[in-house]
């Protein structure tokens, strides 16, 4: 008898918009957490300067079609003292949004996602390409999705079924 599971584990990554960056990171989570067969993880994302209901940027949605994954359906919202008071992990792209998700609620749950980047890289912010050209849009998805995997790789331990 199939039941449903309730979710364990809340995950949001936040950026400026959320049109570029944190969708990007959403749908990648996502494809890795249903890859992974965690269904007990949920994943969202907001921005700090977000308007309700923007569509990803054409920017972000050709980024992700290229490697198989669909933005079409997103809606950006605003960041919210509901959404990180449900959170058990928020992941920022930049030390501002940080900073702003820290202004919410507890600053302990909030992080840079790149600090899950193995390497050099590791910390540093990943840039805005919003206007950027569609390589920008690469470079920014790629970073993503490296510390998306850091990140899950990291959290297996507490959330692996």
């Amino acid at each position: 008898m199939s039941q449903d599971k309730p979710t364990t584990y809340n995950i949001l990554f936040v950026c400026t918009g959320n049109t570029c960056r944190s969708p990007l990171a959403e749908v990648i989570a996502r494809q890795a957490l249903e890859s992974r067969g965690w269904d007990h993880v949920s994943v969202d994302s907001a921005g700090t300067s977000a308007v309700w209901g923007a569509p990803a940027s054409e920017g972000s949605r050709s980024a992700a079609a290229a490697i198989g994954l669909d933005l079409s359906g997103h809606r950006s919202q605003p960041v919210t003292a509901e959404l990180v008071q449900s959170a058990d992990i928020i992941l920022a792209m930049t030390p501002n949004h940080v900073e702003a998700v820290g202004a919410l609620g507890d600053d302990a749950l909030v992080s840079l996602l790149s600090e899950f980047i193995d390497g050099p890289e590791a910390g540093e912010p990943i840039a805005d390409p919003i206007g950027g050209s569609p390589q920008e849009y690469a470079e920014a998805r790629d970073r993503i999705a490296r510390a998306v995997e850091g990140l899950l790789v990291r959290l297996s331990a507490i959330l692996s079924p």
